[in-house]
């Protein structure tokens, strides 16, 4: 018995449909940090007594070189672990930088 035309289509076009459902699971990478990563909150002193607003926020971000910027508002419970790539903005009440620090 000789094999239907139908089925010499079925078995490429079933690969083709596989690869492209397959395709929608690739990941893309993530962001990429500048530099190491690594925070220095020596330079970001500056901000203490500023607003905490997106222009400072985003300022001490790039001079810190911290990977990760964690803003602290007065009622916010943060952990003890410490991060050498995290820069901690602790905020008061009034959305004052009250202190700056790698943590």
């Amino acid at each position: 018995m000789t094999p239907r035309p139908l089925n010499l289509l079925l078995v490429p076009a079933t690969a083709v449909l596989l690869a492209a459902g397959l395709g929608g699971c690739l990941s893309t990478p993530g962001p990429t940090v500048a530099g190491d990563g690594r925070c220095d909150a020596s330079r970001s002193q500056w901000a203490v007594g500023q607003p905490g607003n997106e222009a400072n926020i985003r300022r001490l971000k790039q001079e810190s070189g911290a990977g990760l910027l964690n803003p602290i508002g007065p009622a916010t419970i943060v952990s003890r672990d410490i991060r050498q790539d995290r820069l901690r903005v602790y905020l008061d009440a009034g959305n004052t930088i009250t202190a700056v620090r790698c943590e």
